[in-house]
């Protein structure tokens, strides 16, 4: 048994499956959890994977600790979306965090995470019962929440599904002026954006709607397991602040597996021709 997800093109992304865990559908999508031979459980979101139990530190940590760090100090966070739990744990690691707000709006994924995917250690199950006194987590529409609050974040991290389909407004220009607005006087926001070779022109939409609305705009690439590597992330900026450069001192608190603080510029890498055309782009 496998399962396989198909990008454009025909490309795909494989695992072999020792047994299907669930099956189900919440208002908002379909929602399966298997048992790969592998990686542990594999969740899976209308038929595009989310995460592997083994090695989905290769998404969570790029996408949230290159921001952390690169922002001088971190004490408001915003979360949209993630509700396997992986990033706002990641979060938390920062010392320098006095709050962070997670809104995932399907709360059907928070309790297959919860009950049966683990990775959060717990975590989830505390926000829920309001016992993690720098965490909460709000059932509801993260885009509501974001353009509705009255609270300034230092960084605000969007965990979103690809940009395709439905999701394509979290990769509108509305949506990042609405996140910028959001941000304190220096702020740092980051999205993931698809595959550098599937969804190059998706990438480049966003970073053009990102580079309408924010200071500076930077983007970078990762190998993540499970995904049709390398994957995107943008960066925006508000106010003074440089993303090439991170505290390292603040890292060495940090128990990282995939993202190097020390070789922080080797996220930059990006192959030549998605480069020319990111940097071609106009807004």
């Amino acid at each position: 048994m496998h399962f396989i997800e198909w990008y454009p093109r025909g490309y795909g992304v494989g695992f072999k499956i020792k047994k299907k865990i669930l099956e189900t559908k919440s208002e908002f999508q379909k929602l399966e959890l298997y048992e790969t031979e592998g990686f542990g459980k594999l969740l899976v979101l209308d038929g595009t994977v989310q995460l592997v139990e083994i090695g989905e530190e290769s998404y969570h940590e790029p996408l949230v600790h290159p921001v952390m760090l690169a922002h001088p100090e971190p004490k408001k966070v915003l979360v949209i979306g993630g509700g396997d739990g992986g990033t706002i744990r990641e979060v938390l690691k920062h010392k320098s965090v006095e709050k962070a707000v997670m809104v995932e709006i399907d709360g059907v994924v928070v309790d297959i995470s919860m009950n049966h995917l683990g990775i959060d250690g717990g975590l989830l199950k505390r926000l829920l019962e309001g016992k993690e006194p720098r965490g909460e987590l709000i059932i509801g529409d993260g885009v509501a929440y974001m353009k509705n609050s009255k609270e300034k974040f230092d960084v605000i991290i969007v965990d979103s599904t690809d940009p395709v389909g439905a999701a394509k407004l979290l990769f509108s220009e509305e949506f990042y002026r609405n996140a910028y607005n959001a941000l304190g006087e220096r702020g740092i926001y980051i999205t993931q954006a698809g595959s550098v070779y599937l969804f190059t022109d998706e990438l480049l939409d966003a970073y053009k709607n990102m580079r309408k609305v924010f200071d500076k705009v930077y983007y970078f690439s990762f190998p993540v397991i499970g995904y049709a590597s390398p994957w995107s992330f943008l960066v925006g900026i508000k106010g003074d602040m440089d993303f090439k450069k991170v505290d390292l001192e603040r890292a060495k608190e940090l128990d990282l597996k995939y993202y190097d603080p020390e070789r922080h510029e080797t996220l930059f890498q990006m192959p030549k021709y998605v480069r020319e055309l990111l940097e071609g782009s106009c807004c």
